[in-house]
């Protein structure tokens, strides 16, 4: 069963309406791209599909016992050990020391898998394009069945960036992915294109798109 919207209109803390949408299904195994001007509600929408943004109605279905993973472009991250640091937010002992090293390795932060005890300021001793892949890393571990990348790889350059893509459509085989995204080379890295259209009421609605216009 797929992630699915139903007669949904995203408001702001304000109540002012920002997205609308009568219908829209996200079906699991595939990846696609939204796209849209900045304040059309991308990232709201995220938000309120995870179950994080409460203002507005109408109804999201999500598969019951469904894992649905939404990773900022800055994501949080706890002062500690590098350990807690990329298993957060899952309980300590949930992944084995292998399992995270692996982790490292495909989020191409192999440099760090010998430091998983290091007490660090981790947000501040990692650049912005490493806590990205430390993001990335996470996802690998948790496996959801939906990830939603919100500018997840804005830091990192195009050729990591769609190495890491490729990484993940190998190692979740069953994930959807959905991003966010205003490269035109993202467009190439999904199979569907997405873009917020505004409409005459002044909200934006997520709309599909021809592959060719997306790129």
């Amino acid at each position: 069963m797929p992630v699915a919207l139903e007669n949904l209109h995203i408001a702001l803390p304000d109540g002012t309406r920002i997205v609308a949408t009568e219908k829209l299904a996200l079906p699991q195994g595939e990846s696609a791209l939204l796209a849209g001007p900045s304040g059309s509600g991308k990232s709201t929408l995220f938000r309120a599909i995870s179950g994080i943004w409460p203002y507005g109605e109408g109804r999201i279905r999500i598969p019951e016992g469904a894992n649905v993973m939404v990773v900022p472009q800055k994501p949080y991250i706890p002062i500690g050990s590098l350990r807690t640091a990329v298993t957060y937010p899952a309980a300590p002992g949930t992944y084995s020391d292998e399992d995270i090293r692996k982790a490292l390795v495909d989020a191409r932060l192999g440099n760090l898998t010998e430091r998983l005890d290091s007490e660090e300021i981790w947000s501040q001793r990692l650049s912005g394009g490493e806590q990205q892949r430390i993001a990335l890393a996470r996802a690998l571990l948790a496996r959801p069945d939906w990830l939603f990348l919100d500018e997840s790889t804005s830091a990192l350059d195009q050729k990591l960036e769609a190495e890491l893509y490729g990484i993940l459509a190998t190692r979740l085989p069953k994930t959807t992915i959905v991003s966010i995204g205003h490269r035109s080379t993202l467009a190439t890295l999904h199979k569907r294109h997405l873009d917020m259209t505004a409409t005459e009421g002044g909200q934006f609605t997520p709309r599909d798109v021809p592959a060719a216009a997306a790129e």
